[in-house]
């Protein structure tokens, strides 16, 4: 990698070391309050659960991103290199699918509280969090193998800095932006429903006595869409993976902070043994 100690790759060193210095104790103790307060018996939590994991993934493949873009060295070869570089895209899809269970979750339980009853079973969660994990997988495979095509081609000591001689991949790229474009649709609309619903009942403080978490929790998921994962997505795309890529991933990893706000928010009582979480 060239001028391996320039300014640009040591921003991407920090960056990298910060997110994983503050990622990993965040969302390791939000997973542990999922789970030892939470007791995954409701759906919201399954989901949340499930992006805490994502999120540890993600925080656990950047400390060879922090050596490589501070040394300009990969000393592990290129299946280590590919199989780094898939849990980072692997990160993007799956919490782009887990936010979007969230916000569905949420719209289920404010829009139709009793009609959802019998559907946001933590059973039908774990469903849905499996299907989630598989696809992700399925994408990766023919993604990991034109990588590593990509790196054998070229040399696997450029890792992390996509050198010039890569293979065709637009059908992949036009694929991620797709799903990130749909999810963040699906998003919107659900935002947008339960916005209506909860100005219906202004005033019904018994059922909706915690609108103002609501609405921050679908305002956090849409930022997250829009600061965080369609940049990458789409300046992918009309880069054709070039010079707009690292900064675009560097920006995406950022989001493994902020998912912990997310389950302050979705979860009444985060912090205190669940009462009602199950109805929540």
């Amino acid at each position: 990698m060239a001028n391996v100690t320039s300014e640009e790759n040591m921003a991407y060193a920090a960056v990298y070391g910060s997110v994983m210095v503050f990622g990993l104790p965040l969302n390791a103790m939000s997973l542990w309050i999922l789970l030892q307060r939470h007791s995954l018996s409701s759906s919201n939590a399954v989901f949340m659960v499930n992006l805490a994991l994502s999120d540890l993934l993600l925080v656990i493949s950047l400390p060879m991103r922090v050596y490589f873009f501070a040394t300009g060295n990969w000393p592990l070869g290129i299946y280590a290199c590919t199989f780094i570089t898939m849990l980072f895209f692997n990160n993007v899809r799956s919490s782009t699918i887990f936010i979007t269970f969230i916000s569905v979750d949420r719209l289920l339980a404010v829009v139709y509280p009793l009609r959802s009853k019998l559907l946001r079973t933590p059973s039908n969660a774990w469903k849905a969090t499996a299907l989630g994990w598989l696809f992700v997988v399925l994408v990766n495979i023919p993604e990991g193998k034109n990588f590593y095509k990509d790196l054998y081609r070229c040399n696997a000591s450029t890792c992390f800095s996509f050198p010039n001689c890569t293979v065709d991949s637009t059908a992949a790229l036009y694929f991620q932006c797709a799903l990130v474009v749909t999810l963040l649709a699906v998003n919107v609309v659900s935002t947008a429903m339960v916005t209506w619903t909860l100005h219906r009942h202004l005033n019904d403080s018994v059922r909706l006595n915690n609108k103002v978490n609501v609405m921050l929790i679908f305002a956090m998921n849409l930022i997250m869409f829009i600061i965080f994962f369609l940049p990458l997505s789409v300046v992918g795309l009309l880069n054709n993976v070039k010079p707009a890529l690292k900064p675009t991933l560097c920006l995406a990893s950022m989001n493994c902070c902020l998912d912990p706000l997310l389950y302050y928010f979705s979860l009444d009582a985060f912090w205190k043994k669940k009462k009602e979480d199950s109805d929540s």
